[in-house]
């Protein structure tokens, strides 16, 4: 399970430089840029949940521009990639405690937390390519998993 989480967390990184290229070659549209941005904070305010992350953002919508993805993507993926090696396979199925920006508190398997991560920047980068052809963009790049795979 550890590898096979590594190695969404690597395509996560791959497919988000992808569509984060393609928002700084259109010129920054504003919803793809909030989007990512949404994603990126997101994945810092889960890593935050399972570990002792400080940094992470109290909101999931910051107004973060284009000009600082890069690096936000690879401190992001550093940190998880770092956590993910030092799990044994037991670890996947402990349970975390948390509570959300609005104080809720919930359980999760930490196998969960880590398949939401992965699905939840699926979805927004989905989101932020129909904004990217909106604003002009004719060809999507290819963030399929299997494109990563490859």
């Amino acid at each position: 399970m550890k590898a096979h989480f590594i190695n969404l967390f690597k395509y996560d990184r791959f497919a988000n430089e992808l569509i984060t290229e393609t928002i700084i070659k259109a010129n920054n549209p504003e919803k793809p840029v909030k989007l990512m941005a949404h994603l990126f904070a997101a994945q810092q305010i889960w890593l935050s949940r399972c570990v002792d992350f400080p940094d992470a953002p109290r909101t999931t919508w910051p107004d973060w521009q284009a000009d600082t993805f890069a690096g936000i993507m690879e401190a992001n993926s550093t940190r998880w990639l770092d956590y993910l090696e030092e799990l044994d396979s037991g670890d996947f199925d402990s349970i975390i405690s948390y509570k959300t920006l609005k104080g809720d508190s919930y359980q999760n398997k930490l196998g969960d937390i880590f398949t939401h991560v992965i699905n939840h920047g699926t979805h927004h980068r989905a989101q932020a390519g129909q904004h990217l052809i909106a604003a002009g963009i004719e060809t999507l790049p290819p963030t399929d998993y299997i494109f990563f795979v490859r």
